[in-house]
């Protein structure tokens, strides 16, 4: 290769070439986007769950509904989980697996100072998740309504 065509090659590859500046540019760029998208993406995530999870109480709640009214009573309290009697009314597979919020859903017959009531056993997600959830069911408030706090979860009340 003569002198003259290496300076023809340097020279076109100097102008190919990113520059220091051009790529921290970049970098800023991309450290910016993503400042403003994850906690877009974390908000949308929690939503996410919050909604899951209020449809399977919500599913759940309607099968053991469905269960006492076709049987005259409410099934018989599990051992920490839910009854095998709610097989055909409810995907055991699905509420005996961890619940999108975390924990484990069980079935409470004459416990907790009420009648009947769908729990779920120590969650994972916050007090304010939790509240989350029970404003899009009920009035917002774990301390009231049908879905409350208890000692190491939460329940939701179907009778009294």
């Amino acid at each position: 290769m003569s002198a003259h065509s290496l300076k023809m090659h340097s020279t076109q590859t100097k102008h190919r070439a990113f520059t220091l500046i051009e790529i921290m540019v970049v970098v800023v760029i991309i450290g910016l986007l993503a400042a403003i998208t994850i906690p877009a993406f974390q908000q949308i995530r929690l939503r996410s769950q919050v909604s899951s999870f209020a449809n399977d109480l919500r599913i759940a709640g309607n099968a053991f509904e469905t269960f006492a009214t076709e049987n005259g009573t409410w099934p018989s309290d599990g051992i920490s989980a839910i009854p095998n009697s709610m097989n055909g009314y409810l995907s055991l597979s699905k509420f005996n697996a961890p619940t999108p919020l975390g924990g484990v859903w069980d079935w409470d017959y004459q416990q907790f100072d009420v009648t009947a009531g769908l729990s779920v056993r120590s969650p994972t997600a916050d007090i304010a998740t939790m509240t989350k959830v029970d404003e899009s069911i009920d009035d917002g408030d774990l301390t009231t309504g049908s879905f409350l706090a208890r000692s190491g979860g939460y329940i939701l009340v179907l009778e009294n």
